[in-house]
């Protein structure tokens, strides 16, 4: 039996991939995940919010950033605001809130869109994954290091595994929607 961990792993890390995206995903509720990319200009470095600020969420749509050093209040507010996020930071001087509207019925359809078009972008790089994997076993063959059978049970095995990994990021998909259309 041949080992199919590289090819495993290449679909994990799409699988992975996929699910940090969607937790990313504005859902109407607060979720500090949103403030990963953020980077915060911290005496000239690039700094992640977490790492000179405790966030917390107090609120179901409410994220409160609380700087260790008051200083760096207005760079936060600044690094929020030239993000994607598509949120106001609301600064009182000590924390800053970040909350989060109601999601309409149009907006929930276009994070739907958003969705299914990552979940599409996952479900092709795991093809991609077996495709190469299935060439190079293909190209084992035909240099005699395995045989028929062996390349036939190879491409069996990997279509397997591209079927669980395609299941699973279709299950992660239907959940965010159920997710987006429910909140």
């Amino acid at each position: 039996m041949s080992d199919y961990s590289k090819i495993e792993e290449k679909m994990q890390k799409t699988l992975g991939s996929l699910e940090t995206n969607y937790s990313e995903i504005r859902a109407g509720r607060a979720n500090p995940a949103i403030l990963n990319k953020v980077k915060v200009d911290y005496y000239g470095v690039p700094t992640p919010i977490n790492q000179i600020a405790g966030v917390s969420v107090p609120e179901a749509r409410t994220i409160v950033i609380q700087p260790w050093d008051a200083s760096v209040l207005k760079s936060i507010e600044k690094a929020i605001l030239t993000s994607d996020i598509g949120i106001n930071p609301n600064n009182d001087g000590k924390v800053i809130r970040l909350t989060f509207p109601e999601l309409n019925e149009e907006r929930r359809k276009e994070i739907v869109k958003d969705i299914k078009k990552l979940a599409e972008e996952s479900r092709i790089a795991v093809r991609n994954a077996r495709r190469d994997g299935m060439d190079e076993y293909k190209a084992m063959q035909k240099a005699n290091s395995i045989s028929e059978d062996e390349l036939r049970d190879s491409e069996d095995a990997i279509q397997k595994l591209t079927d669980k990994y395609i299941s699973e990021i279709d299950k992660a998909a239907e959940n965010k929607e159920k997710e987006i259309m429910s909140v």
